[in-house]
């Protein structure tokens, strides 16, 4: 969990300065600086997150139903990575917001509370749950069930509000 912590603040902080670099070349009217600004912002967007949650409950899915070893390999390949990943892409969204509030922008905040970030809770949260959920079958059975149908939530599902 430290890891995880210390990466998010690093990830977090490493695209705060490249944001306040951006921003303070844009300001400096070159047209350098907007295109690192929309750069970053492109990565940086909550839509991201439900397909790669499709794809991390799909693995976590698979690895109700492997064995060991199997299983082991879809964590250490697949559930890593994608959990990291989703760490790295808030991390950057945030640091991206600080910066811009930094330079005078503060209803950018308002970014952070788009509902769509709960899917990245969500792939942390579950990561964190999935030793304790594969050492009991009842448990293993049942999450299979919730990983296939948050998966295909993720991947099917029209999740716009209306």
């Amino acid at each position: 969990m430290s890891k995880a912590v210390t990466s998010f603040v690093l990830i977090a902080v490493l695209g705060g300065l490249l944001m306040v670099l951006s921003l303070a070349v844009a300001r400096h009217d070159y047209p350098f600086g907007m295109v690192g600004v929309r750069r970053l912002e492109g990565i940086a967007s909550p839509q991201n997150f439900v397909p790669l949650a499709a794809l991390y409950f799909f693995s976590a899915m698979l690895m109700m139903i492997l064995p060991l070893k199997a299983a082991s390999m879809v964590l250490v390949n697949a559930a890593d990575a994608l959990m990291w990943t989703a760490i790295a892409l808030f991390a950057a969204i945030v640091g991206c917001v600080l910066a811009r509030w930094a330079f005078g922008q503060s209803s950018i905040v308002r970014v952070l509370w788009d509902w769509r970030f709960l899917f990245a809770m969500a792939i942390v949260g579950c990561h964190l749950a999935l030793n304790a959920l594969r050492r009991n079958v009842l448990l293993r059975s049942l999450a299979f069930a919730g990983f296939a149908a948050l998966t295909l939530a993720c991947l099917f599902w029209d999740f716009t509000l209306r």
